[in-house]
């Protein structure tokens, strides 16, 4: 049963040194608020799993927050790279961390086997792909009623989810519209669920009761954050802030920079200065 507080509590509630967590959102609804509280309260040796890491996974491995990262490509989207990954990744700065390589497919595949409480994922996929010589979690299996080879990974289970949303009612279901992405998969896969929403409303009445993607028993809590995912976007709420990720590959390229930056915006950021930040979205 969801329970809806603020964010710096459902944080604070449900999230561990140590455990294995996953921020997702794929290209818009991607909870960067949630990300951002997360660093704030310091925790540390986190598992990460995303599809298509981006710049909060930058942000957050450049914290040195991250002991392992399992994911399918990451960068900065219609930028490049993601400069602190690649820095920790080349120079152990601010610390070493392993990193899981797979593919979109694999990744979507272990949410959905996660989710349907299976140990592994079955399907098609690796067929003359080198990423299985460097990932021993990629094995593969004959299919006992064809004979066909197919491919294999571990299901994902975090230990938490964190999600961003349009809408939740005041029982805790949560509505999303626009691109689902794994959203739904992850949170079912997950032990723990967080979703930070744009706004609460009394009920869903008058909507198409398909739009309700996770009802409030899969939930554990949500918290009202107008702007929760920028800079990427909410659909029918504002527009992805293509600026911002310009802005982020020059931030991330120096040290320095980065540290003051997530100074400013993050470490020491109040609640008025995000409100701020995102009123005009």
């Amino acid at each position: 049963m969801s329970k809806i507080m603020p964010l710096e509590q459902a944080v604070r509630e449900n999230l561990r040194d140590g455990d294995t967590v996953a921020f997702e959102g794929f290209t818009h609804l991607i909870p960067h608020a949630a990300g951002h509280e997360a660093i704030r309260q310091g925790f540390k040796d986190l598992t990460l799993i995303r599809m298509t890491p981006d710049i909060i996974y930058d942000q957050m491995i450049g914290m040195g927050m991250a002991k392992k990262v399992i994911f399918s490509y990451a960068g900065n989207p219609g930028v490049g790279l993601l400069r602190r990954m690649r820095d920790a990744i080349e120079n152990q700065y601010p610390r070493a961390i392993e990193t899981v390589e797979h593919s979109h497919a694999a990744m979507a595949n272990a949410y959905a086997a996660g989710a349907a409480g299976l140990p592994c994922a079955v399907f098609r996929g690796y067929k003359g792909a080198d990423l299985p010589k460097v990932n021993p979690d990629i094995k593969s299996i004959t299919c006992p009623y064809t004979g066909e080879e197919l491919a294999t990974v571990p299901a994902h289970n975090p230990d938490v989810a964190f999600i961003h949303a349009q809408k939740a009612n005041e029982k805790g279901d949560v509505l999303i519209e626009g691109i689902v992405g794994v959203q739904k998969e992850v949170a079912l896969a997950a032990k723990k669920v967080v979703v930070t929403v744009e706004e609460i409303v009394p009920d869903f009445a008058g909507m198409h009761p398909n739009l309700t993607i996770l009802p409030h028993w899969t939930v554990t809590a949500i918290a009202k954050v107008k702007g929760g995912a920028h800079p990427s976007y909410t659909h029918g709420y504002y527009a992805r802030d293509n600026a911002a990720y310009l802005a982020w590959n020059e931030i991330s390229a120096d040290r320095e920079l980065f540290a003051k930056w997530m100074d400013e915006n993050v470490l020491n950021a109040t609640p008025e200065a995000f409100a701020e930040r995102v009123k005009g979205l």
